[in-house]
């Protein structure tokens, strides 16, 4: 019904607008290959745009204040990813060139979430949010630690606070027990930054394994109670971590989304999805994302790294990449780097365990991409293009429209629930919002790597936010910040 109205009151503007004789839309896409994951429209349609939103697509004519000819060229939704770490616009503008309109925080989350939607306000390149970040609120309910998170606070009203910072913070109280005074208030701190927009609650467990289960299942029992969607690292990469996380949410009723199943699984991502598929035939809200990629990255100083890390991965000193450096680790620049605390890649998985996690039904994808370094991670730039590029023109292991529904619809519906506004996104239809991605199927591919870190993709030749131009011809639009914060349902 509300799809029904968005219909008829915009076609309402556009017949007004044309009897006055005016130009009907503010932006005409014009010849371009029209897909729609949701509905499966596949044609060459015109678009038309105004204000903020996509008004009419149509094979005929349509006349506009802009006509972009996009002929040759693939009309998608906007992609969004679920999993960032960078979030800053210098990583913006990657996210942006791999075709992104959405980018959210949601694994790790935010600390303090207000100051930080504050500050992004009218300075982001696309859309942006995050979740509530578990480890913060939980270190900032202890009496021990108080000061120290105020001064993590005050910090934070003044500059982001990266996540290799924020975990070195928060590191001492790993393995504190925290009591029932305490273990309330993290329920209440919770609660109170869900109310400044939080999108559901981050839990990277894997970063505090020694968590106690029972303060775990707490998180898990308040989210279950509200409808709160969980975003969770599991506590070890392996099946009885998966185990863990499923078994919390189906017994609370917590909607759950686990965060990249290829590198928390590993070996048993087949078993694993089994697994998900069977939760979700017995009505469990649970959902799960993959990246394109067969190497993870995090930090050194991490609980990762505890000793028996490489029993538990099944890699050793070699598969490390130290990412300032792009050198491979040894037993002795391991314990060095390990001291200074910093980011590396691991290169742990296998190319068919990550084609067997692209290829199930249902699943998303997100790029876990991290913040800004030269020889970061190439997810952090590529993610999306590498699918196109890589996973549907040149292996075929997906088909285009399958591709586009995990970078553009299963995220939306994931988050439609905790997140209203991503009911409007997603989308190519009357009615949703103009996040629209255009690219060169033929051409578009990834080019960050391993080797020669980060560089723009290639082959996404216009991207619009919100009806508003911010990638042109392949090149980013200069001093324009049309990306708009995304808000979880608690807001008050």
């Amino acid at each position: 019904m509300t799809k029904y109205f968005h219909f008829i009151f915009f076609w309402a503007i556009c017949f007004m607008a044309s009897a006055q004789g005016q130009p009907q839309f503010d932006l005409v896409l014009t010849g371009g290959r029209v897909m729609d994951p949701e509905t499966g429209l596949d044609a060459v349609q015109n678009i038309g745009i105004q204000d903020s939103k996509i008004v009419a697509i149509s094979p005929e004519t349509l006349s506009g204040k802009r006509i972009i000819d996009v002929s040759g060229l693939v009309v998608s939704p906007g992609f969004i990813d679920l999993h960032v770490h960078g979030v800053t616009n210098t990583e913006q503008e990657y996210q942006l060139h791999d075709g992104l309109t959405t980018a959210l925080e949601l694994e790790w989350g935010i600390g303090p979430l207000r100051a930080w939607y504050a500050r992004r306000q009218s300075n982001a390149l696309i859309n942006y949010g995050a979740s509530v970040c578990w480890p913060f609120e939980r270190f900032r309910a202890f009496e021990k630690y108080r000061g120290q998170a105020e001064q993590l606070l005050e910090t934070a009203r003044k500059k982001e606070l990266g996540l290799v910072s924020t975990i070195q913070e928060i590191t001492p109280s790993y393995s504190e027990i925290p009591d029932p005074a305490e273990r309330e208030q993290t329920l209440k701190n919770i609660e109170e930054s869900l109310q400044a927009g939080g999108i559901g609650i981050g839990i990277p467990i894997g970063y505090l394994p020694q968590t106690n289960p029972a303060e775990l299942y707490e998180v898990y029992k308040m989210a279950g109670a509200s409808e709160t969607q969980l975003f969770t690292h599991v506590r070890q990469p392996n099946m009885a971590g998966i185990q863990e996380a499923l078994s919390n949410a189906m017994l609370t009723g917590a909607p759950l989304h686990i965060v990249h199943l290829n590198s928390m699984a590993l070996g048993n991502i087949e078993l694993a999805l089994n697994m998900l598929e069977d939760a979700a035939a017995g009505g469990y809200r649970i959902t799960s994302e993959v990246y394109p990629y067969t190497a993870a990255s995090t930090s050194l100083e991490s609980a990762m790294f505890e000793p028996g890390w490489q029993q538990r991965l099944g890699i050793s000193y070699e598969d490390l990449q130290w990412v300032a450096t792009g050198e491979r680790l040894t037993k002795e620049t391991f314990e060095t780097y390990r001291k200074e605390g910093g980011i590396v890649i691991i290169h742990m998985m296998q190319p068919e365990w990550i084609q067997t996690g692209l290829s199930a039904e249902g699943i998303a994808v997100a790029s876990d991409g991290m913040m800004y370094a030269p020889l970061a991670h190439p997810r952090t730039a590529g993610t999306f293009t590498r699918i196109l590029g890589k996973y549907v023109r040149e292996e075929k292991t997906l088909d285009l429209m399958t591709a586009l529904k995990k970078m553009t619809l299963i995220p939306a519906l994931i988050l439609e629930d905790i997140a209203p506004a991503m009911r409007q996104k997603g989308r190519l239809q009357v009615g949703a919002d103009a996040d629209i991605t255009i690219f060169d199927p033929d051409t578009v591919r990834d080019r960050a790597t391993f080797e020669g870190g980060l560089e723009f993709s290639e082959g996404v030749e216009y991207v619009l936010v919100g009806g508003i131009l911010i990638l042109e011809k392949g090149e980013t639009v200069p001093d324009v910040f049309p990306g708009q914060p995304v808000y979880g349902k608690f807001r008050q």
